[in-house]
């Protein structure tokens, strides 16, 4: 036990000399090395308050092995790289059933005239490409990103964030440079890192491999939580740019590149990175610019694009009776996605509804509010006018 608190210390003081001073003025980190479990927290929330809601995703994570390279005419989807977005979409069904009001980005807890909003999720298996590349400072930011973005969809200011970092061997100077990147995400979301945990777990993971886990929580006022209710058609869609394929999508990014024969060094046709640089590009936090718009008004609904593309993210947001027209021309699809599309022979439905296709945040907006965003009232962001609301279920294409 004595050599394990050892380590730890040592870890502690990494991430203090990181932090640095804060407004927050949070209580000083302790990492510990075994992990408290907290799986039944939001249920047995649920149950002593009619007006908790609550959040759940799924992220199916398998091993995907190299393969050689292959001439297969046949179209990549999702599944064939072992997630099935299906089962996902079943489990949560089922869970709602014991824990009512779950399908939204963040879980909602009632506190005064103010609702807590919380979120919590992982990098996927984009840690596979960090191993693979050597780029470990930036996936802390995209660890963060998942979290926060998912709970600033409600209006909710970050307030703290939390990381679980879990390995077999711990390596204090890897972990420091992760750690960096969790940093610099919270510094990006204005918020404070409260806490974490490491955990080293011998002979649970390869050697030199981690897994990463994020919990977010902030704040909105109850009356200005933002919840698509009043959401109506005709109204506007308004795509905010990702910077890559963000955090999710990573085992078919996986697939098509062991059939495409390419390595992550190799060049990314037609730009001055490689493969591995513009798949590892950080997840673009989009906290204060969406807090920014949202304090000029007309923003009814937030859907932030991850796994299960537009497709799935975008009705999560409606109202009953209500689906969308995405227009394909309105906006340059990244060349990162092309490629994947062409290396995996990706059919145009199956690309939707697992990548973000180059628009990360899809806003939900009022005619008034959508003229002063796309006109330059978004400050120095790029937004664009993507499609609309119409009668009807689904998204459409056009």
């Amino acid at each position: 036990m004595s050599a394990t608190y050892g380590v730890n210390t040592e870890l502690s003081r990494c991430v203090l000399r990181l932090i640095g001073p804060s407004d927050h003025s949070p209580i000083p980190i302790q990492r510990h090395s075994t992990l408290p479990r907290f799986s039944n927290l939001f249920l047995s929330l649920s149950a002593a308050s009619e007006n908790l809601k609550v959040t759940r995703r799924t992220r199916i994570s398998p091993r995907v092995l190299s393969m050689p390279k292959n001439s297969s005419s046949e179209s990549l989807t999702y599944k064939d790289a072992g997630v099935d977005i299906d089962a996902g979409s079943e489990l949560v069904r089922r869970i709602a059933k014991m824990a009512p009001g779950i399908g939204g980005f963040g879980g909602l807890f009632p506190l005064g005239d103010s609702y807590l909003v919380a979120g919590t999720d992982g990098v996927g298996t984009k840690l596979k490409l960090a191993f693979e590349t050597g780029i470990h400072e930036t996936i802390g930011i995209d660890l963060v990103a998942m979290s926060v973005n998912d709970i600033v969809t409600s209006g909710a200011k970050p307030l703290f964030f939390l990381d679980y970092f879990a390995t077999s061997h711990l390596d204090v100077d890897l972990a420091e440079k992760v750690i960096k990147g969790i940093v610099d995400g919270c510094q990006q979301s204005d918020c404070a890192l409260l806490g974490g945990e490491t955990a080293e777990m011998p002979d649970f993971y390869a050697d030199g491999e981690y897994d990463l886990s994020g919990f977010a929580v902030g704040i909105v006022k109850k009356d200005s939580v933002i919840n698509g209710n009043d959401i109506v058609a005709g109204d506007v869609l308004v795509g905010l740019p990702s910077s890559g394929v963000h955090s999710n999508g990573f085992s078919l990014v996986r697939k098509v590149l062991a059939r495409s024969g390419f390595s992550l060094k190799d060049k990314l046709p037609g730009e001055d990175v490689s493969l591995g640089e513009a798949l590892m590009a950080p997840t673009v936090i989009y906290v204060k610019q969406l807090l920014g718009l949202i304090s000029k008004g007309g923003i009814k609904g937030i859907a932030h694009i991850t796994g299960g593309g537009f497709t799935d993210n975008i009705p999560r947001v409606f109202p009953k009776g209500l689906g969308a027209v995405i227009h394909k021309n309105s906006w340059e699809v990244p060349t990162l996605f092309k490629w994947i599309q062409e290396a995996g022979k990706i059919e145009d439905a199956e690309m939707r509804r697992t990548f973000n296709m180059g628009i990360g945040m899809v806003l939900v907006v009022s005619q008034e509010a959508s003229n002063r965003i796309l006109e330059g009232g978004g400050g120095p962001y790029k937004a664009y006018h993507i499609g609309e609301v119409v009668s009807g279920e689904g998204v459409s294409y056009h």
